[in-house]
């Protein structure tokens, strides 16, 4: 089944003087930190710098509703072309969906170049499974688990939810998910441009891998892809594509474009959603409390 919705985008004008700050040389930091959600912060608690890979020593912030009880969780991977991010940068996103009773996890992952692919998949994976594995603690449900993902991160949310490598060298299936939500990800975004070639490796086998609609067959949970119309970075191709394959699969993927949004601003609308005509957040709860992982 594939839905579709279109709305106009309207970026607040604080975004807009955050953005003219960092092109005129405001870091990243500054930035992020600008971008505030604007929720009851004493609905939920944040817990940060939990490690879940003492190897590569990898951590996540946690978001956890007050009063949790098998409530749905999240596992949101930030994007930033696989080089960058960091998961701080994000906190709007899981104070956006935590204060509305969804437990979110932001991991951070190793990046290119000191990893290449599909190394950072596999650290996915094990951010996913210590979701799974520490589910009941955070007063979470482990059958309504989901993997999300921005940009890069909407790469590798797809990957973990269709390529059931990843999952599996975990002892997981994709099934064990009860969604993927993708936000303005790459799904099918050959040829490669600036540093992806090196990230994935321009041959054959690096091309087929990296690219997440290769492995829908109808097999994997639901979808729900959200795109802005004016994304100029990850053209809405990439969810339109990646919908049709599903349901030529016999699979299931949700399908909303946005008119007016660009690559940030559909997820910058989860930071704001009263100020905002992209209801991304509004679609991403209705989709969240559709869902329900297949029995293992």
């Amino acid at each position: 089944m594939i839905g579709t919705a279109s709305t106009l985008g309207n970026s607040p004008r604080r975004w807009l003087l955050c953005a003219a700050l960092l092109a005129l040389g405001g870091c990243a930091d500054a930035f992020f930190a600008l971008v505030g959600s604007g929720v009851d912060a004493s609905r939920f608690e944040r817990r940060a710098g939990i490690v879940f890979d003492t190897e590569h020593a990898l951590a996540l912030d946690a978001y956890v509703p007050r009063h949790a009880s098998a409530a749905p969780m999240v596992v949101f991977f930030y994007g930033g072309s696989w080089v960058e991010g960091r998961r701080r940068w994000y906190r709007y996103v899981g104070d956006a969906l935590a204060s509305r009773g969804v437990i979110v996890l932001i991991p951070d992952y190793r990046k290119y170049p000191d990893v290449k692919f599909p190394d950072f998949m596999l650290d996915a994976a094990l951010a996913v499974a210590w979701a799974r594995e520490h589910a009941a603690q955070l007063g979470g449900d482990a059958q309504r688990l989901f993997v999300m993902g921005h940009s890069a991160g909407g790469q590798i949310a797809a990957l973990l939810a269709c390529d059931r490598r990843y999952l599996g060298a975990v002892g997981l299936k994709p099934r064990a998910l009860a969604g993927m939500i993708g936000v303005a990800g790459a799904y099918s975004f050959l040829p490669f441009v600036d540093d992806e070639p090196a990230i994935f490796g321009d041959d054959a086998r690096g091309r087929y891998d990296s690219q997440p609609i290769n492995f829908v067959d109808g097999d994997e949970p639901p979808l729900l892809l959200l795109h802005g119309e004016d994304d100029d970075e990850v053209p809405p191709a990439n969810a339109q594509a990646m919908a049709e394959r599903a349901q030529a699969m016999d699979g299931t993927a949700q399908l909303k474009l946005y008119a007016g949004a660009t690559h940030a601003s559909v997820l910058l609308a989860f930071a704001r959603p009263r100020h905002t005509q992209v209801p991304a957040l509004t679609d991403t709860l209705e989709f969240i409390a559709q869902q329900r992982a297949s029995p293992p």
